[in-house]
């Protein structure tokens, strides 16, 4: 059996943003098979890693040496490498020159009832060793960023600056370089819990030494690691929490070492609607409201800290300030928008474009407004119910202007439906 090590490849960052790293797992796991295939690399299992700071990339049972080989390449017909007299044509010497041989080193054969010239070249095995730099330089090319950076004096380019470089195949270091990076056995832990350098001894520890850095390199377990902290959290206060997956993925990639922990917030917060308060932790904080078995948001929240657990009442007490002033704001904005009536507002529907060629937002409200009498008419509506579909039409984009809604956007349309019913519109 032919031998073989372990690969073990380690691109260690400044925080990569979420959804970016996720994208970047998934090229390196189609692309990185093919550039080892390519370079005629024997291989096993490839897995990648991940977290914040760092991808990494573990190639199993590698083979110390390339496989020797013997290529067979098809040529032109013999009628036109050779002419009447036998002598090579210009396109036999060009074939041969193509593929390092001479026209003495051709042959003959039989295909399909035509004759035609073949070479055959012999290719030795060679150290994978040697190959690797330039794999490893393809692997760290191969992604593709929505947006990258340059940094210090470097053209290379990548999604956050390249700090460390682990390359190790098997006990030994690759000699590559990067970004004026040269790559070495020794990575980096958690940033604040455990930041290192630590030493790895061979490929098959650099898994063993990062996770003992405080450091979890999968999303997958980081996100098992969260839900099962989640759920602990809501056997112990009785409270659900909502735990969307564009928010969660996003959380995931956050913390190298996600904990849970429960803020709060003065509850006389809550009768701001539901629905901001919602949105200024999902969106904006990025932490998980909890409820109550009626499916009553309560004023706590769980957040998902990548600090020491140990400063815990540190950590919530710094969130709990932050989530304050956001959800101050939020009431603020909210009670000042209830100070005018919803019709108030639509006059500045004016004053934003909906379209350059399409007018104002409340050209635009026009336009609905005539549609809705059309479609009154045309189901028969009595006078009553017409002037209540006209009145909502009239209404609809109203809130678009409101300071809530400009400071958070998602909640347009929902707020418009607090405001209406605050001046006695007709549900």
């Amino acid at each position: 059996m032919a031998q073989t090590r372990t690969l073990a490849f380690e691109i260690g960052v400044e925080e990569i943003p979420a959804f970016d790293l996720v994208d970047a797992v998934k090229q390196l796991e189609r692309k990185v098979p093919a550039l080892l295939d390519d370079a005629r690399i024997p291989h096993g299992a490839i897995e990648v890693y991940d977290s914040p700071r760092r991808l990494i990339v573990v190639v199993y049972d590698v083979a110390v040496e390339t496989v020797a080989e013997t290529e067979v390449f098809k040529g032109p017909a013999v009628r036109i490498a050779f002419d009447e007299a036998g002598a090579p044509t210009k396109a036999a010497e060009g074939f041969a020159r193509s593929k390092g041989l001479t026209v003495d080193d051709l042959y003959r054969e039989e295909q399909g009832g035509t004759e035609y010239v073949f070479a055959k070249r012999e290719v030795p095995a060679i150290k994978v060793a040697t190959l690797l730099p330039g794999v490893l330089d393809s692997i760290i090319r191969c992604i593709s960023w929505p947006k990258s950076q340059r940094w210090g004096a470097q053209h290379e380019l990548f999604s956050r600056p390249v700090r460390w470089i682990v390359a190790l195949f098997g006990d030994e270091v690759i000699e590559f370089e990067y970004a004026g990076l040269t790559a070495s056995r020794e990575t980096m832990g958690h940033r604040f819990m455990a930041p290192g350098p630590f030493e790895v001894a061979d490929a098959d520890k650099l898994l063993e030494v990062v996770r003992a850095a405080k450091v979890v390199p999968s999303h997958a377990q980081r996100e098992a690691l969260i839900r099962e902290q989640v759920s602990a959290i809501e056997a112990e206060t009785g409270l659900k929490a909502e735990l969307p997956q564009k928010t969660l993925v996003e959380v995931v990639n956050l913390a190298e070492y996600p904990t849970a922990m429960v803020g709060a917030f003065d509850e006389e917060f809550l009768a701001v609607p539901e629905e901001i308060i919602v949105d200024a932790m999902l969106m904006h904080q990025r932490y998980f409201p909890l409820y109550d078995t009626q499916g009553k948001l309560s004023n706590k929240f769980i957040v998902v800290s990548n600090g020491d657990p140990t400063f815990t009442e540190t950590i919530v007490d710094g969130n709990e300030r932050v989530v304050r002033a956001r959800l101050y704001d939020a009431k603020f904005f909210y009670d000042e928008d209830l100070k005018k009536p919803l019709e108030a507002y639509v006059p500045s529907l004016d004053e934003v474009v909906f379209q350059e060629k399409l007018g104002t937002v409340l050209d635009k409200t026009n336009r609905i407004v005539s549609l809705v009498d059309h479609l009154a008419t045309e189901a028969n509506l009595d006078e009553t119910d017409r002037a209540d579909a006209k009145r909502a039409a009239y209404l609809c984009k109203a809130d678009l202007v409101t300071n809530a809604v400009v400071e958070f956007t998602s909640v347009q349309g929902i707020m418009g439906s607090y405001y209406a019913e605050a001046a006695g519109e007709t549900p």
